[in-house]
Formats: structure tokens, sequence, C-alpha cells
């Protein structure tokens, strides 16, 4: 399957790359600036130029599947929240909508099914995510929405919890590695598409966890 990364350079997407290649998947990574082509090659992605505020169509050609995994990271304003993650996000599922792309993995955050209950500070980013989940459950895609908990670049232990449905002081963290394994493991498991899905760190295997096996 050819898998295009939207938010390749982030977090989640270096890790996300080099796991959809040994999963035999064909990962494009989509970036912002040729300077990060390189970095996608050495992760096993075919490198394509996309911008969520200008132009990213074309790096979508071919594609079977995208996974949204973009964000305007923590030091940006509301202003570049809502351009990026939520009206980026919702242009994304346009596009895949236009180019008959049907699967769709949405990377969104714990918190979003209720924003108001979320920390203040992060309020703004929780309601972006939460409408552009909203605009994807209304979509015709095959999707499936992930939100994590608080995210950490510890190493990855590939077990996970779904039980956790809100953000509080605490809410148990999640290696990015394992955010995209989990990832990966959702493209090949059916019974993920129409769900959301709560992650934070676990014990029950990846993939166990997902395909709901006891």
């Amino acid at each position: 399957m050819q898998v295009a990364v939207i938010g390749a350079n982030g977090g989640i997407g270096r890790q996300l790359l080099p796991r959809l290649a040994d999963a035999g998947h064909d990962p494009i990574g989509v970036v912002r600036d040729e300077s990060q082509f390189e970095a996608v090659r050495d992760r096993g992605g075919e490198p394509r130029l996309g911008d969520l505020e200008g132009d990213f169509e074309a790096a979508l050609d071919g594609a079977d599947a995208v996974v949204f995994t973009a964000g305007s990271g923590g030091s940006t304003g509301a202003d570049k929240t809502l351009m990026v993650d939520l009206w980026g996000a919702r242009r994304v599922v346009d596009a895949c909508v236009e180019a008959g792309i049907d699967r769709f993995v949405m990377v969104s955050s714990i918190g979003a099914g209720d924003p108001l209950a979320g920390p203040e500070p992060l309020r703004p980013y929780l309601v972006a995510k939460r409408c552009a989940d909203d605009y994807l459950k209304q979509s015709s895609l095959d999707a499936t929405i992930l939100r994590p908990t608080r995210l950490t670049d510890a190493d990855g232990t590939e077990a996970v919890s779904l039980t956790v449905e809100s953000l509080d002081g605490d809410t148990p963290e999640i290696p990015r590695a394992d955010v995209a394994q989990a990832v990966v493991a959702c493209l090949d498991i059916d019974r993920t598409v129409g769900e959301t899905l709560h992650l934070t760190g676990g014990e029950t295997p990846i993939e166990r966890a997902l395909r709901g096996d006891d």
C-alpha cells in the first residue's frame, strides 16, 4: 500500500516512515521544505513537497491511504493552529475524497472529545482537533481517528491501553514510537475503520489491543 504521511518530519511522522517501510508499505513523506528530503529518504520514504497553507494535492498522487499527523507546534499561536490543525486537516480530507483515496488515519489528541474540559492553554488546539475529527467522521472516507495522550520521545514499548478517555494530571504518557506503530497496525486492521480510539501507555500488545482480542 502506498501511504502518504502528512507531517512526515514531525515527531510521529519521523517514527512512522520506517515502520511503514518495514511493514511492506511504500511511504510517501509529505514535507514543506526540500531541505527535509534527505531525512525522508533516510527513513525509507519518498519525499514530496506539500504545504497545508498552500498547495499539497499533487503530493497525494498514487496514494492508497493518507495519515494526517501534522501540527502547527506548541510554539505557534492560535492562528497557525486554525490554519494547520483544523483547516489544513479539512483540506486534506477534501483532497482525499476528490482523489478517491478512501483510507485515512487521523492522529488527533486525547481531550478532543470535550475541549472545554482540557487545560485552558490547550483548548484552542483541542477545539481544532475536535472540529477536524468531526469533519472526517462526516466524510465518505474509511477513517480511523487516534487520540493519544501526552507524547514522549521514550523508546516504544509496543504496548498500549485503549481505556483512557480524558486528559488530566494522572493520565499516563505514550511514546511517539508506539503511536506510530498503532498507525501502521490500523492500516491492516479493518475493524478500526469508523473508530475513534484513545491511546495511552499500557500493557496490551498494540495489534492485540486494536483487534480487540482478549
